[in-house]
């Protein structure tokens, strides 16, 4: 099941999301040292609450109906100001991929985003990340541009898709 989170959830979203994305920093080599600010590293309950209270951010997550509950993936929305959205930091627990939820939790933020009239999605991926490009190549997502910035060992590609 897939709902709207809140203040109480905080904790355990950022949990997921730094497992999650470890697992790309361990294939890239992503480390504290020489990438702080990549989501593995840099995500905070201080930061989410932010997102959530001061920047508005649509956070939703998707929870295990098979008992316990918990959290297995998660996603954000930043509401633009024109009629585009900003995706960020979709994940799925290591341990839950190939299970279709990435897929449920991407269909979900379209969905959302459609309904508060929001035309355009854009993402920020890891461009080196070859697999995760193909698979939003897949759910419609067009590359756009690179960046390569100072601070991250790696080049930010940009991607974005008419919803």
């Amino acid at each position: 099941m897939i709902k709207e989170i809140d203040k109480s959830n905080i904790a355990e979203c950022v949990n997921v999301i730094r497992k999650s994305f470890q697992t790309v920093a361990d294939e890239f080599g992503f480390t504290p040292d020489n990438a702080p600010r990549f989501t593995a590293f840099a995500t905070t309950e201080e930061r989410l609450v932010y997102q959530l209270e001061i920047e508005h951010r649509l956070m939703a997550a998707y929870f295990d109906e098979d008992g316990d509950n918990r959290i297995l993936g998660y996603y954000s929305i930043q509401f633009l100001e024109n009629v585009e959205c900003e995706l960020n930091n979709l994940c799925v627990l290591p341990e839950c991929r190939h299970k279709k939820i990435g897929e449920a939790l991407l269909e979900d933020a379209v969905a959302r985003a459609k309904s508060k009239n929001c035309t355009r999605m854009k993402i920020g991926i890891v461009e080196e990340n070859t697999v995760l490009r193909r698979w939003y190549e897949k759910h419609e997502f067009v590359h756009t541009n690179t960046i390569k910035y100072d601070f991250f060992p790696f080049t930010c590609g940009y991607m974005e898709r008419d919803i």
